[in-house]
């Protein structure tokens, strides 16, 4: 009998293919079952794979097939990759695979990709938790089809006024957009942008406010595949220096230089 293989649950980063790990890279070369999503999964990453791989896109085939899929594949001694866009840790639905394949007994491990938000922030150049500005960083989705627990509800998740990110979201966004500002914190003059395809060829940046963001992005016919990232740290008309680099600051590995005036 073969050894059983670990399933290996990888990232494969927002879509700029030189933005999957190294150790990803590796898994793919070595890799004999790769399932992935074709509507998501930049096919240029499937370059490294070996001339057998088996291929499979979960775009097409439902949960108990790609369950069917990896448990096989692990049984059978083949090294096995279940890719999700971005990093699995978000909106990857991860956990309900992982518990089914250790309680029939196969290891699995995850291994972490450039989700789309950081791609976004990235190519903007944002800082999404500036001093001075907001040191938090909230990651939701707007309700539809499937629920989302009263308590994060948009608007009152808006009240911190803190940078919000929107998965799933963008042909929701009259919508998004009114239950940020019933928070009563955000205004119609907070920063707002809206990314097509982050890291992508093809990418799009649609920078507004929210008295605006949503006319913008529908002149650019986005409906789908995009993030919504609102807050001051999008365009601040302020910040403060870190306190870490200032010369005054002492720390663990460096004594202020400068001592503070006193008034």
């Amino acid at each position: 009998m073969p050894e059983t293989k670990t399933v290996y649950f990888v990232g494969s980063g927002p879509g700029d293919p030189e933005l999957i790990t190294l150790k990803a890279k590796r898994l793919v070369e070595e890799a004999d079952t790769i399932i992935y999503s074709g509507s998501l999964l930049n096919p240029r990453i499937l370059q490294y794979a070996k001339k057998d791989v088996q291929l499979y896109d979960a775009a097409i085939i439902d949960r108990e097939k790609i369950y069917q899929i990896l448990y096989n594949s692990a049984k059978e001694g083949k090294v096995v990759i279940r890719f999700h866009d971005g990093d699995p840790a978000l909106f990857s639905a991860i956990r309900e695979q992982i518990d089914k394949l250790e309680s029939d007994g196969i290891k699995c491990k995850v291994v972490p990709g450039v989700t789309a938000l950081l791609g976004a922030a990235a190519n903007m150049n944002l800082e999404l938790t500036l001093p001075g500005v907001t040191q938090t960083l909230i990651i939701t989705r707007a309700e539809l089809r499937t629920p989302v627990p009263e308590r994060e509800s948009i608007a009152e998740l808006a009240r911190h006024g803190a940078t919000m990110a929107f998965y799933l979201s963008v042909h929701l966004i009259d919508e998004v957009v009114n239950e940020l500002l019933k928070g009563g914190v955000y205004t119609e003059k907070t920063p707002a942008a809206v990314v097509y395809r982050a890291t992508w060829e093809d990418e799009k940046i649609i920078k507004g406010t929210l008295g605006d963001i949503a006319k913008r992005t529908k002149e650019a016919k986005i409906i789908k595949t995009a993030l919504i990232i609102v807050g001051e740290a999008i365009a601040p008309a302020k910040y403060e220096y870190s306190k870490v680099y200032d010369a005054r600051f002492t720390h663990g590995y460096r004594k202020g230089t400068i001592k503070e005036k006193k008034e």
